[in-house]
Formats: C-alpha cells, sequence, structure tokens
C-alpha cells in the first residue's frame, strides 16, 4: 500500500508550509488527484485517517478534489474523458492521444490557524 508513504509525504509538505508562517496547526488541506494517477482513493482516505494522528494535521479537514483523467485524440482532435491509457477514441476509434489532465497528485491549497 504505497497510500500510507504518500500520506506521509502530504503530511510532510503540510507542516513544512505550516512551519513556514509560524503556525502550529493545520486546519485544511485541499488535494487535487486525478484518476490516473495510481491511487486508490479509499486507502488514501484510510492512511491519511491514520497518518495525521498527532501531527499538525490531526483535527484539519481534509478535502480531496478527483480530477476526472482527460485525453486529445491525436488524428481528430477529439477531447473526452478516459479511464486507461489505452482507451480509444469515442469519436474515430483511434488510440494515439494526449493525456491533458488526470495525473495530477498536488497540494492544492493549506489553511493555518494563526495562534
Amino acid at each position: 500500500m504505497h497510500e500510507f508513504s504518500i500520506a506521509l509525504s502530504i503530511i510532510e509538505i503540510a507542516e513544512s508550509e505550516a512551519k513556514k508562517v509560524n503556525s502550529k496547526q493545520v486546519t485544511e488541506l485541499v488535494l487535487d488527484i486525478g484518476t490516473m494517477a495510481g491511487i486508490e482513493f479509499h486507502a488514501l482516505d484510510f492512511a491519511m485517517e491514520s497518518a495525521i494522528k498527532n501531527t499538525m494535521l490531526d483535527n484539519a479537514k481534509i478535502v480531496v478534489n478527483k480530477i476526472q483523467a482527460q485525453a486529445k485524440c491525436t488524428d481528430c482532435d477529439e477531447i473526452f474523458d478516459i479511464q486507461s491509457s489505452f482507451d480509444p477514441c469515442p469519436k474515430c476509434s483511434g488510440f494515439y492521444h494526449n493525456i491533458l489532465s488526470g495525473k495530477e497528485l498536488k497540494v492544492k491549497s493549506l489553511v493555518v490557524d494563526s495562534d
């Protein structure tokens, strides 16, 4: 379950940023995670729940925005939702496309306590 190590990295990033503004607590964490980022969302939720205990994020609200993967067909320029890299274009059935979104895994924003 690599989601636990990802959760630890997210917490490390959040704590580092909170310390830069002399905060002792993160109250909200917003993540953008693509559907093709290689993350099992339920496993990440479970990992985050365990990993935030006794950290600056112990009472933080954690929001995960799921970013639907989209691709653009290189044959007909159709933009479409994809579930895997092997999905054909729904317009021309072509298999050559560029992934536009859906692989991201980023900390979008933090809200920290100013005390």
